[in-house]
């Protein structure tokens, strides 16, 4: 497939943040998050509800085996009530190991995850990744991320449980979920979009959860940008719709979002919970934690975010 066509190239280099950190930078727009937007996050902690936005990590995870490598969570027990004293009444212990694709279940992308024209993010070489992994744009390179975090249910905002086509999300339905919740976006908030898309995994069919996503249009991109968004995640398997607005682009979005933007981008988030709660009390902020596991060199992140409100 060839390169960006030629207005998303141009789309691209009007995005770009390359340098706007300094040449050195490894976070992106996650240096977006200041005190204040983690004070906005504490001050929209009213109520003092916590919600999971994991799914389990565990062997019925959203893999098929249709991409190489990313294999659902599998545990494995190595010390099964271990007596260490030899006697049943002292110490015993248990202790286990498991192994899964990094980008398997509910994850971060590293930057370092997708790059064209030979580089990732903020000029850096493709050739920095290796077989030892993704160099200093691993994932490491996060560290913590806590801050304001926004619901924008685009499911909700057209009146439907779950989209049942590669429905692509523009900046102005995003700006129609915000005002609809009441909400003004600020420069370093983490923006979550629910499609309801989880609808699939739960009556068992994985490959159209995999296959057909709703999901962020080339048309939002600008719409990131020019909120200062520091991450976004959703509650699908890609992110972006697939398959795509346009057949000569493979998943521009991730394209221009981590080489270009260096947005943090998520995916395959519960949102469900968490968003029928916003609609029952109708706010839609809230503190967010979700550091990922600092696994260095990694170009993806597994993370159990955490939503207070």
């Amino acid at each position: 497939m060839p390169k960006l066509p030629d207005p998303l190239l141009e789309l691209a280099a009007r995005v770009s943040n390359r340098g706007r950190w300094g040449d050195d930078d490894r976070r992106g727009t996650l240096n977006l998050i200041d005190a204040a937007a983690v004070l906005r996050g504490t001050a929209a902690v009213r109520q003092g509800r916590a919600f999971s936005l994991a799914l389990p990590f565990d062997a019925d995870g959203p893999q098929t085996g249709a991409i190489p490598g990313r294999t659902n969570p599998e545990l494995e027990m190595t010390a099964i009530n271990v007596e260490y004293t030899g006697d049943a009444d002292g110490f015993t212990t248990n202790d286990d190991r498991f192994s899964m694709g990094v980008q398997a279940c509910t994850h971060w992308d590293a930057l370092s995850h997708v790059g064209y024209g030979g580089e990732l993010y903020n000029g850096v070489p493709r050739e920095q990744v290796t077989e030892a992994g993704a160099g200093d744009l691993g994932i490491q390179a996060f560290g913590p991320v806590v801050s304001r975090g926004l619901l924008l249910d685009v499911a909700r905002l057209h009146g439907v449980d779950h989209f049942d086509d590669n429905h692509p999300i523009t900046g102005d339905e995003l700006d129609a979920c915000a005002a609809a919740a009441g909400l003004a976006v600020e420069p370093g908030d983490i923006v979550l979009v629910r499609t309801g898309h989880l609808h699939f995994l739960r009556i068992g069919e994985k490959d159209r959860y995999r296959m057909v996503c709703p999901g962020l249009s080339t048309r939002s991109i600008e719409w990131f940008r020019d909120h200062d968004v520091a991450a976004v995640a959703t509650d699908t398997f890609v992110l972006e719709c697939f398959p795509g607005e346009d057949p000569a682009a493979l998943l521009p979005i991730h394209m221009i979002h981590l080489r270009d933007l260096g947005l943090a981008q998520g995916q395959i988030w519960a949102l469900d919970d968490l968003a029928a709660d916003c609609a029952d009390d109708g706010q839609f902020d809230f503190l967010l934690s979700a550091t990922p596991i600092p696994l260095t060199g990694a170009s993806g992140g597994l993370v159990a975010p955490t939503a207070v409100k």
